[in-house]
């Protein structure tokens, strides 16, 4: 593929630091490809072999266990998974799968860790993206541990609402099943804690959203910038 084909790719912040020949060396050994929903692009426990980016659709990353399958996180563009396995050369730790019809960029794990350590600006960037990621990951992680169900879902909401431009409504960006998991639910539970925040102005029909008092919304969910503000 030539690098011009995705100049958004080359604007990200992993990437824009790079010489001009760093970046088009990686890019060489790249590969760009459609994919129909619900193909599996890695699997956990294999290994890491490509680096991914959403260009196009979106990816759920989830994992199993005991029986039990959760999904943790949606990537759309433009992101990408799973950085941090390639940099250990090591297993991937989650799954991932297309959720719809996808267009994904895979660049090789090993031209990654050699770019890594031929480019200092790169590197460098790496070390700001994983930051962000593990920041990201706390935040979740104080999410789940110190909100009850109602307070996440409400949380969530909040957030989706002001990232679609705070329309006074929310289209779900996935379905109901998909979300509980994200919240750490069950999809029983998730129905109930819609149940309970129907007096503070919530009404679903079906992806979407109604949010008619969001004072009382905010009063109830008591949004936090240490986990809430993508910024902080």
């Amino acid at each position: 593929m030539r690098v011009d084909d995705l100049p958004e790719i080359r604007q990200l912040s992993l990437f824009r630091s790079m010489s001009e020949a760093s970046f088009a060396d990686l890019m060489k050994a790249a590969y760009l490809q459609n994919f129909p929903a619900q193909v599996d692009l890695l699997n956990e426990g294999d290994n890491a072999d490509f680096l991914f980016f959403v260009v196009e659709g979106c990816v759920e990353l989830y994992a199993n266990a005991n029986g039990r399958e959760g999904v943790l996180a949606l990537v759309r563009p433009v992101g990408s998974f799973i950085l941090a396995a390639i940099l250990e050369d090591s297993v991937y730790l989650m799954s991932a799968r297309t959720s719809e019809k996808s267009r994904i960029l895979m660049i090789p794990a090993q031209n990654v860790r050699d770019a890594f350590e031929s480019d200092d600006r790169f590197a460098r960037s790496i070390v700001l993206e994983l930051s962000g990621y593990f920041r990201a990951v706390v935040k979740e992680y104080k999410d789940l541990r110190l909100r009850t169900g109602v307070e996440r879902l409400a949380n969530r909401l909040l957030k989706y609402h002001q990232a679609q431009g705070a329309p006074g409504f929310v289209e779900l960006p996935c379905d109901k099943k998909i979300l509980a998991s994200i919240l750490g639910m069950t999809p029983e539970n998730l129905s109930r804690a819609f149940g309970t925040l129907k007096p503070y102005g919530v009404d679903v029909v079906g992806k979407k959203v109604v949010l008619g008092d969001l004072e009382s919304l905010s009063v109830l969910a008591k949004p936090n910038p240490l986990i809430d503000d993508p910024a902080t």
